[in-house]
């Protein structure tokens, strides 16, 4: 079993900083690529960021700029640090990993419970 379990979120005024981080755990063997992806009331569920496990990025437009993705591998961790905040921000975000779990599978894709940011105007 694998889990992702997502820190940080909140309620913050427009302007404001906050930053996520979702750690994995449980059998990984290795984790290809972690990520945030976000989903507002009404919409579809949207990419914001992912970084592989090589430290290529990934980033929506709408928050190049402004959003910060990084990652600790040792930790086995992700970051958000969300800056310049919107109203339009305002969302569940989702934790997102492609793990294996041994060295003969595929990447599964593994989702965290999500974590709510609302940005206040």
């Amino acid at each position: 079993q694998v889990q992702l379990v997502e820190s940080g979120g909140g309620l913050v005024q427009a302007g404001g900083s906050l930053r996520l981080s979702c750690a994995a755990s449980g059998s990984i063997f290795s984790i290809i690529a972690m990520g945030w992806y976000r989903q507002a009331p009404g919409k579809q569920r949207e990419l914001v960021a992912r970084i592989s496990s090589g430290g290529g990025i990934n980033i929506a437009d709408s928050v190049k700029g402004r959003f910060t993705i990084s990652r600790d591998n040792t930790k086995k961790t992700v970051y958000l640090q969300m800056n310049s905040l919107k109203s339009e921000d305002t969302a569940v975000y989702y934790c997102n990993a492609a793990i294996t779990t041994t060295p003969i599978t595929t990447g599964t894709d593994y989702w965290g419970k999500g974590t709510l940011v609302t940005v206040s105007s």
